[in-house]
């Protein structure tokens, strides 16, 4: 008898519901984007995002129950990624996940957003992963972690200021190309020589599995503008290009590098990519090639489950397979911690 399962996302500005079941087959995966709310301001307003997840959350849930065919009174379970995150974003999600629960009489069980991303390469091989290497590489996170299986992830090493997908954003501002920056960067990348600016790759020879991009993002700056960075427009046509183009080499380069180190060091033969900036080709690319060479498996979701998106929830599945179920108090956190 196949069981199910509804899971909810609410961490940042995608609102998504998702069906799945015991068998971690994923039914449905509906996602509300809110980039068109928060294009104007070049990043996520926190309070615009918490406002928009309650208007979208039940209509997503009623479509991804639609999607899969199921009732709230076939569901077994409700799993809620409840941390790190936006609070206010976080709470919408966890108290609708919480009343669900409550109301159905059925096992609430919480999940880690993070970790979540590296579980998406768990989906989609589907087939055991574990264990490996985990690089998390998104807008607010970029993690090395060892992960022994889908629920024991150690840290080995983070970013000490932004994370990637922030410095996208942030370098995308900084050129005019808008938000949000990851595929905006790429698309002008495409028509650039990433050879055309020396811009800097921090802790590129350091034995820290740590990164930084708060450099990388001010270096484009003083590319763009010089000394008097109030002055002068964006820049267009090829100089536009290639600082698109060196910039995210740059930032490939570092997670690339990185990502070899952290497989050297633990001596583990696989490597699972998740997060919104895994989308990005170039990166898809460089850490194929380097996990060819170090003759190391590499696992990447596709497309679909890269971005924030409830199908994440499935690694629930793992606790319920343990009977690790969240307490009626479950509250957001927004630290990964």
């Amino acid at each position: 008898m196949t069981t199910y399962f509804l899971g909810l996302e609410t961490s940042c500005d995608e609102t998504s519901a998702a069906v799945f079941t015991d068998d971690r087959r994923i039914l449905s995966n509906v996602v509300a984007s809110q980039n068109d709310l928060h294009a104007r301001f070049g990043g996520v307003v926190p309070e615009i995002a918490s406002r928009a997840h309650l208007r979208h959350l039940l209509p997503v849930i009623d479509a991804a129950l639609a999607q899969a065919g199921i009732g709230l009174a076939d569901l077994a379970g409700i799993a809620v990624n409840h941390k790190p995150g936006l609070v206010g974003a976080l709470l919408v999600g966890v108290s609708a996940a919480k009343a669900l629960a409550l109301a159905l009489g059925v096992p609430l069980l919480a999940v880690n957003h993070v970790h979540g991303h590296i579980y998406a390469c768990r989906l989609a091989a589907e087939r055991d992963i574990f264990p490996c290497v985990g690089l998390v590489v998104s807008g607010g996170h970029t993690s090395l972690f060892r992960c022994a299986d889908a629920l024991s992830l150690d840290l080995l090493g983070g970013t000490r200021d932004d994370a990637a997908g922030e410095a996208f954003d942030k370098v995308a501002a900084i050129l005019g190309l808008g938000f949000p920056g990851g595929p905006a960067v790429e698309r002008a990348a495409a028509a650039g020589d990433p050879k055309a600016f020396a811009f800097p790759r921090a802790f590129a020879h350091d034995d820290r599995l740590e990164f930084s991009f708060s450099g990388l993002k001010t270096a484009v700056l003083y590319a763009c503008h010089g000394q008097n960075l109030s002055a002068g427009e964006p820049p267009t046509g090829q100089r536009l290009a290639d600082l698109a183009a060196s910039f995210q080499a740059a930032v490939v380069d570092v997670l690339t590098l990185k990502c070899r180190q952290a497989l050297r060091k633990t001596g583990l033969p696989r490597l699972a990519v998740g997060g919104g900036v895994t989308a990005n080709r170039a990166l898809r690319a460089s850490l194929q090639a380097m996990c060819d060479k170090e003759r190391a498996e590499l696992f990447i979701p596709p497309m679909s489950l890269c971005t924030d998106n409830a199908a994440m929830a499935a690694l629930a599945v793992e606790k319920w397979n343990r009977g690790e179920y969240a307490p009626d108090d479950l509250d957001a956190e927004p630290n990964f911690e």
